[in-house]
Order: structure tokens, then C-alpha cells, then sequence
């Protein structure tokens, strides 16, 4: 574990190379901004005392370490080719996306990223799934087309959505809605900026107050919500209220992006492509509801060994909440300035 002088440098080097990559005007600055964030980020990773941990940090170095090389050589071949009278633009373009992609976790270079998730602990985890994304959305975004940016955003929506249908452990089904919610952000990139931005925020802000919650009842499986004894209602209740939220449920904050998203589809005339990602976000949303469904009952069963917690619910939960709660009300005035 680090201690708190070595953490802060680290955190700090880490948003650095996010800020470097975000920034820079060359596809060398861009790289690297990826290596500095990568080896301020294996630090953060490490812990000695849990075996699983280190096993997902070596296999999250590996990992990285091989689209960082792929994409060096990739922008080393793009430097030498534009002297060359060859028509390769629009076919190297679509191979420097490949390391990107799988440095985010983007179906179908998604492999790694469950089982990576599953030995981290919850800080580590969300860095993973917000703050680790920025840099290589921003640069698939100045590669992509949009044909292909559109069936690598469905890919990851029909993999994030079907993925996690059989899963039990939360840090699992985390990271596959983590997936679907990169396909929508992948539309939403193309449509706008700006959309882009709002969907990273709320979907950030969700995912910070499911982890904050999960590590405040200290449960890592679906059956374990159970346990948490029926009078600390207020956890239970952000825990689903931010569950049905990720999933896009029309009174919560998170159906407010996918609204927009969907009206400018339906725009442009991309009705098929509309269909099959609400179809996709109807099965996310079930598996989201088979978590809460046995808590909503009025009438079910509480074991009597339930686990006690602390009373006193920290103030940063509930003001995570009232935004979660609340946010869909502003929807006009956001959408006015859009």
C-alpha cells in the first residue's frame, strides 16, 4: 500500500497524463500521456497483502504495456507511409483505434477487463471505470468514421448488456454496464461534444455513488444485499435508486443522456441502430432489477444474521443521491443549452 505523500504524487501524475494525451497536438504527446498515466496508475494498483490484487495489476500492465507498444509502432508506420503515394488512411486509422479500444475495455478487445475489475478494490475500480476512459475515448474520436465508430458503439452495447446477465459478483456486472455504457458514449461522441461530456459527468457521478455505497455495506455479490438489515433503508435505497439510474429508467438522472441520444438518432434517420440499443439497455435494465426486485416485495424474508453497520450515513451519499434523484427536473434548461 502507499503511503499518503507517494499517493498524492501518483494521483497527480495520473490526471496529468490524461490531461498530456487530451491536450496534445501530435500522436507522440498523445502516447506519451498514455505512458505516464499507465505507470502512475500500476502504483496506485499494487497491494502486497492481497494476491488477487497483484494478479489483476500484473495482468493490467501486460495489457496495457502491449497497446501502448502496438500503438507506438502503429503511429511509427503512419509517419513513414504519408511519404509513400499509398491510399492506407482510412485502414490504419481503423488499426491505431484497435490499441485504443483495448485500452478502454471496448468490445470486442474486452477480454481482460472482468477479470482485471474482479481483483481490484472499489477505489481502484472506479478510477478504472471513469478517469481511465477519458484519454483513449478523446482519441477514437478524432480516428473513426462513422460507420465503424457506429458497430464497435453496438458491439460494446450488445456485449455490456448480454454479458451481464449471468453474473453474480457487483464488481462483474459493474464492468460489463461499464462496456454497454461506452457504446452509448461512443453514439453520444458522435452527435456532439458536449453530449459526450454531460454522459461521462452523470455516468461518473452514478458510478461513484453505487462504489461509495457498496464500500460503506462492504458486500461484493448479489446475494449479499440481502444481509444488509432491512432498517438501514437509506443505503439500500441509494444503492437501487443508482442501479435503476445506470440503467436508464425515466425518473432517474441517467435516462436524461440516452433521451438525447435516442431524439437525435431517431433524427439523423438511424432507426435500426436506435432499436437494438434500447432493446440492449431493456436487458441491462433487467439484471439491474433482479438485484433490487426481492427488496421492492412487501413481503420477503430477512435472515436474522444480518450484518450491523454504522448508523450515521456520511453526507457525501446523500448529496450524491439528491443529484441522482433530482437531476431529470433540470432536464430542459440542460438541454436548452445544448
Amino acid at each position: 500500500m502507499l503511503k499518503t505523500s507517494a499517493s498524492i504524487v501518483f494521483y497527480f501524475t495520473l490526471i496529468s497524463g490524461v490531461m498530456i494525451t487530451i491536450s496534445s497536438n501530435s500522436w507522440m504527446g498523445a502516447w506519451m500521456g498514455l505512458e505516464i498515466n499507465l505507470l502512475s496508475f500500476i502504483p496506485i494498483l499494487m497491494n502486497n497483502n492481497n494476491i488477487y490484487t497483484t494478479e489483476a495489476t500484473l495482468k493490467y500492465f501486460l495489457i496495457q504495456a502491449l497497446a501502448s507498444s502496438t500503438l507506438l509502432f502503429l503511429v511509427i508506420m503512419n509517419i513513414l507511409l504519408e511519404t509513400m503515394i499509398f491510399n492506407h488512411k482510412i485502414l490504419l486509422m481503423i488499426m491505431i483505434s484497435s490499441p485504443l479500444m483495448l485500452k478502454t475495455g471496448m468490445a470486442p478487445l474486452h477480454w481482460w477487463f472482468p477479470s482485471v475489475m474482479e481483483g481490484l478494490n472499489w477505489n481502484n475500480c472506479l478510477i478504472m471505470m471513469t478517469l481511465q476512459k477519458i484519454a483513449p475515448i478523446i482519441l477514437l474520436s478524432l480516428l473513426l468514421n462513422n460507420t465503424f465508430m457506429f458497430s464497435i458503439s453496438l458491439l460494446s452495447v450488445m456485449v455490456g448488456s448480454i454479458g451481464g446477465m449471468n453474473q453474480l459478483s457487483i464488481r462483474k456486472l459493474m464492468t460489463y454496464s461499464s462496456i454497454n455504457h461506452i457504446g452509448w458514449m461512443m453514439s453520444a461522441l458522435m452527435i456532439g461534444e458536449t453530449l459526450w461530456i454531460m454522459y461521462f459527468l452523470i455516468y461518473s457521478i452514478l458510478t461513484t455513488t453505487l462504489i461509495l455505497i457498496t464500500k460503506f455495506t462492504n458486500i461484493s455479490f448479489i446475494n449479499q444485499i440481502n444481509l444488509i438489515n432491512n432498517n438501514m433503508w437509506i443505503p439500500k435505497f441509494i444503492m437501487f435508486s443508482s442501479l435503476l439510474s445506470l440503467g436508464g429508467l425515466p425518473p432517474f438522472l441517467g435516462f436524461l443522456p440516452k433521451w438525447i441520444i435516442i431524439q437525435n438518432l431517431i433524427t439523423n434517420n438511424m432507426n435500426f441502430q436506435v432499436t437494438l440499443m434500447v432493446l440492449m439497455s431493456l436487458i441491462t435494465l433487467f439484471y439491474y432489477l433482479r438485484m433490487c426486485y426481492s427488496s421492492f416485495m412487501i413481503l420477503h424474508s430477512e435472515p436474522s444474521w444480518n450484518m450491523t453497520m454504522k448508523t450515521n450515513l456520511p453526507l457525501k451519499y446523500s448529496s450524491l443521491l439528491t443529484i441522482t434523484l433530482t437531476g431529470l427536473l433540470f432536464s430542459p434548461s440542460i438541454i436548452t443549452l445544448m
